[in-house]
């Protein structure tokens, strides 16, 4: 087996966020740092050192193709899309990244929509699945992404659909909760506002690395 690998989950409409900002663009695309949110999540992914996969609809699929191999990245349908007959959802997103690196030693799944996951946070994750067949990383007590799972629970994986996610494998199988100093553990992006609070964490955590 290969080491773990973290798929990042690009395909959903970020219905809220569109609301709020319609006709600038997808919430992924929008300036963060020195890119966006979504290059800013996959390079802290890259940085790990770990394989990265990215799950993308076709609206993202230029700006992915930018930061990773065409080889790394999924293609999906749009919710809603005619020609379609997938279960579409979140669980069919991590479905997909989870299946096409099947011998991996295990998958982290990280939305991205968090671009302030530090690779220390996803070494640590993946480390920990070498004892644990669920793992989750955790701030001062709080739980947040990633959400890693060991090869074992590959089948349940490489089957899941609709919007549930992966909870029922969470519920199902011991999840260990790996403690970090990393605040972005818990924080993503829906709104607007909630892009100016990741903006200003992300220059005050620049300014500290700085100093």
């Amino acid at each position: 087996m290969t080491q773990a690998v973290v798929v990042v989950l690009a395909a959903g409409r970020g219905a809220r966020f569109a609301g709020e900002r319609a006709g600038h663009g997808h919430k992924l695309e929008q300036p963060f740092g020195a890119s966006t949110v979504l290059g800013t999540t996959l390079a802290h992914a890259m940085q790990s050192g770990l394989p990265v996969v990215v799950v993308v609809t076709e609206p993202l699929l230029a700006h992915a193709t930018s930061l990773l191999a065409a080889r790394d990245i999924v293609v999906l349908p749009e919710m809603g899309d005619p020609a379609s007959s997938a279960p579409l959802g979140m669980g069919y997103s991590i479905a997909s990244g989870v299946s096409v690196r099947p011998n991996a030693r295990g998958w982290l799944v990280l939305p991205g929509d968090m671009p302030m996951v530090q690779p220390a946070t996803l070494r640590s994750v993946a480390t920990a699945l070498a004892q644990h067949p669920v793992v989750y990383a955790q701030h001062q007590g709080r739980r947040g992404h990633p959400v890693a799972f060991a090869s074992e629970l590959y089948s349940e994986l490489a089957t899941l659909s609709g919007d549930e996610g992966a909870r029922r494998l969470i519920a199902r199988y011991p999840a260990h909760g790996e403690e970090v100093p990393d605040r972005g553990v818990l924080l993503d992006l829906d709104t607007e506002a909630d892009l100016h609070h990741l903006r200003a964490a992300h220059a005050l955590l620049a300014a500290a690395v700085a100093t």
